[in-house]
């Protein structure tokens, strides 16, 4: 298949593409920049250029395509709102396009905050109000009754492997500048996690295979304590573990310190059973003590 893919120099998308061309498609990929554009070229890439607040081209480009993987999204707290009506827009420039051909649509969202309190599940349907973007999910989930095969992919919430910049290594981070690897409260919340390959491959399976309507977890562990995170990060610096009160978590951890004390627990039971995915990956302690996430980054390399 020709499929077109937004976010593809992103953390995820860069391993979901040389995953669907070894498996025999065809990319184009969005680009908004130069620098972006330039290096999915060096890559053999086909380049659209334009950005998410462009539905016209988006819309062109998933008409030329035999499907859409929609991994892109404004990761800017200070602009939720403005970031949830591009991303919806962009979900509607896709369906208009795709309407009536069965082409597949796969949105990627998120296991957090999916089911406070239990394990969730691939058949629950997330509060509208824990994040924006839930509702665009639901929005794309509804194309399949208008000839769309929509899928929608939830991540958890770290996506872990070498290079990783998010949540994990965010963590990393205020460790290292508080001189102390902390969880909040008793460390006994928990969060899934999955290994970057492993959700590049369920990506590749759900865009091949996926029925419409569906929804997928790219999860690996059901649920590894903040704790034992916590201690995997002070064995790689080399400093002190210690309890974080739960009302002192957001001056501890900054921004983070909101979602490092929730339990953010999801299983992957039907999505194994519908794809056949079976998450081979390194776990995330195991990935923590590998070391990559604890190397410095250079201040002073010379571009």
């Amino acid at each position: 298949m020709r499929i077109f893919v937004t976010g593809a120099t992103g953390w995820i998308g860069s391993a979901v593409v040389p995953e669907l061309l070894d498996a025999g498609h065809q990319v184009v990929a969005l680009a908004r920049s130069d620098q972006s554009g330039a290096t999915l070229e060096a890559n053999g890439i086909e380049v659209v250029r334009g950005s998410l607040d462009d539905p016209d081209t988006l819309h062109a480009a998933a008409a030329a395509s035999d499907g859409v993987i929609h991994l892109a999204y404004l990761h800017d707290f200070s602009r939720m709102p403005d970031a949830a009506r591009m991303d919806l827009a962009a979900i509607e420039a896709f369906g208009a396009a795709l309407e009536g051909t069965d082409r597949p649509l796969l949105m990627a969202s998120g296991t957090l905050g999916l089911a406070p309190g239990r394990v969730g599940t691939e058949a629950d349907r997330a509060d509208v109000g824990v994040h924006p973007r839930i509702a665009n999910a639901h929005a794309a989930l509804a194309l399949a009754d208008r000839g769309v095969r929509s899928l929608v992919v939830r991540f958890a919430p770290t996506v872990h492997g070498a290079g990783d910049h998010g949540f994990v290594s965010t963590l990393v981070d205020v460790a290292r500048s508080r001189g102390v690897s902390a969880y909040v409260g008793d460390g006994e919340s928990r969060w899934s996690a999955v290994h970057r390959d492993d959700a590049a491959w369920l990506v590749r399976l759900a865009i091949d295979h996926a029925p419409a309507g569906s929804v997928l977890h790219a999860v690996g562990e059901t649920g590894v304590p903040t704790r034992a995170i916590a201690e995997a990060i002070g064995r790689g610096l080399d400093l002190p573990v210690v309890s974080v009160p739960a009302e002192n978590a957001v001056e501890h951890f900054d921004w983070i310190g909101m979602f490092f004390g929730t339990d953010a627990t999801a299983s992957n039971d039907l999505t194994r059973e519908l794809l056949g995915w079976d998450p081979a990956g390194p776990g995330l302690i195991e990935d923590l003590d590998a070391g990559s996430y604890f190397v410095p980054v250079r201040s002073d390399a010379k571009s």
